[in-house]
């Protein structure tokens, strides 16, 4: 029998622990309620990442689609999630079903809804699917999942960024780049981009291995010590973070230097509308730092603020014209290319850059952060034993001297102080947890706000 709140959709997809929420019959059920809203006669895609048990959980709800008369292509190796997108956008699919718990601990898995854009299932569609959990029985046929036909659908997605990245422009430089798969499914793949160029790549971490190492697969700077370490050793120009699923983006600067996610927005908003002279405005979350206003307004372009979670910047890469689009946590999507995350191709754009101004990644941030003025920008993760309810009205009205000016409670509570620093809550929507964020000129400033902000909850 279902457990009603076994399942049920967060910020970007379902996720539970294996074996616990997330089971071989909860994901037939699901399976089953999405196969119910598409209904017969469609036609979708199915990859998977590196996480135990993925290739097994995707065979058996591409059984139960191929056993309610929907046309099932199914990946036959992990893929990262933009291959994903890219296969359902690019074959003019009717969704995109990837199994991934993201960057979720190891105990995790998950499943991602993707829509015929390439884009995330918002709340509008997911609420439907929830709905229909359990209506109708699994459709067990007399079709198994050993008769789908497994596809490569790397070839077609390497095809494509190596059309949209300037490799002409890359082509003679001799950069040296360090790329940290974090054992996820991003694995190798841009080498099979920059094979025809002098790039010196190298690869850490990008076997298979579902434990993850003992750490969850987030390019958060506390889980990149080795790759800052060899960036600086080694003297890499560049080095690139990916999560679970390939879809979120981190980077290190030579010396060892972590550029915050934030930054990588700033820097990939401009290279788009500098270097390649392209227009188009640049989207952030009410998470995001507020360099990007200051880049947006310097740009002359229109700065557009989501909640949290990329399918609200996905959503308006589909309605408006927009360059960048990117969340704190690392997702980046851009212009010309799928209205979602990918985190190689900003990485590769960050190398293009890079090309382009023909100065490793720590000159181009230091002229960023001259020209727009340094952020620093801190985040703590509360594991909470009982759900906190927070209410503006009963807030601070000043944050280390600072008179809060304005407050944002669309999508957690943030306030905003009158020297631009700010403090913000917010609930996970995948575990239970409340995120605290600051951001101040100084890092000592933000970290005392943080400080405070976590003795506000706990």
């Amino acid at each position: 029998m279902l457990n009603n709140t076994a399942i049920k959709f967060g910020t970007d997809g379902w996720r539970a622990i294996i074996g616990e929420g997330y089971t071989f019959e909860n994901l037939k059920i699901l399976s089953q309620a999405v196969a119910d809203y598409l209904g017969a006669g469609k036609k979708i895609a199915i990859g998977y990442d590196t996480r135990f048990l993925s290739e097994s959980f995707a065979e058996s709800a591409a059984g139960v689609f191929k056993n309610n008369g929907i046309r099932v292509i199914l990946s036959k190796g992990p893929i990262p999630t933009p291959t994903l997108s890219f296969t359902v956008r690019i074959r003019k699919l009717d969704f995109g079903i990837m199994i991934t718990a993201s960057h979720n601990p190891a105990e995790y898995n998950g499943f991602k809804i993707k829509l015929p854009s390439g884009g995330a299932a918002g709340p509008e569609v997911t609420a439907k699917i929830e709905a229909l959990l359990g209506k109708n029985p699994v459709s067990k046929g007399s079709l198994l999942a050993g008769q789908i036909k497994k596809e490569d659908l790397i070839r077609d997605y390497i095809k494509f960024i190596c059309s949209y990245i300037d490799l002409k422009k890359i082509k003679n430089k001799r950069f040296k780049v360090l790329v940290d798969a974090m054992y996820g499914s991003g694995n190798s793949f841009i080498a099979n981009v920059l094979k025809d160029t002098g790039i010196r790549l190298e690869f850490m971490r990008n076997n298979i291995n579902p434990s993850f190492g003992g750490m969850r697969p987030e390019p958060v700077e506390e889980n990149l010590e080795e790759l800052k370490t060899r960036v600086k050793k080694e003297e890499f120009d560049l080095g690139i973070a990916l999560d679970g699923d390939a879809d979120r983006i981190a980077a290190v600067a030579p010396g060892g230097i972590f550029i915050h996610p934030q930054k990588i927005l700033g820097l990939l908003a401009l290279h788009l509308t500098q270097d390649r002279n392209w227009s188009g405005g640049i989207v952030k979350t009410i998470a995001g730092s507020t360099m990007i206003d200051h880049i947006a307004k310097f740009l002359q372009v229109k700065l557009y603020e989501t909640p949290v979670g990329f399918k609200y910047i996905s959503s308006l890469m589909e309605k408006e014209d927009i360059v960048a689009g990117g969340e704190e946590a690392g997702g980046m999507g851009v212009k010309g290319y799928i209205p979602e995350r990918d985190g190689s191709v900003a990485g590769l754009l960050l190398l293009e850059m890079m090309a382009y101004r023909n100065k490793n990644i720590l000159k181009i941030l230091n002229d960023m952060e001259r020209q727009f003025g340094k952020f620093y920008y801190v985040r703590s993760d509360l594991q909470l034993k009982q759900k906190v309810e927070l209410k503006k009205e009963n807030l601070p009205k000043e944050l280390l001297g600072k008179k809060v000016v304005r407050v944002k409670d669309y999508d957690g509570i943030k306030l905003i102080c009158e020297d631009e620093s700010w403090l913000m809550f917010r609930g996970s929507g995948t575990e239970p947890m409340m995120r605290v964020y600051a951001e101040a000129r100084s890092l000592l400033q933000a970290k005392k706000l943080l400080k405070l902000g976590e003795g506000l909850i706990l």
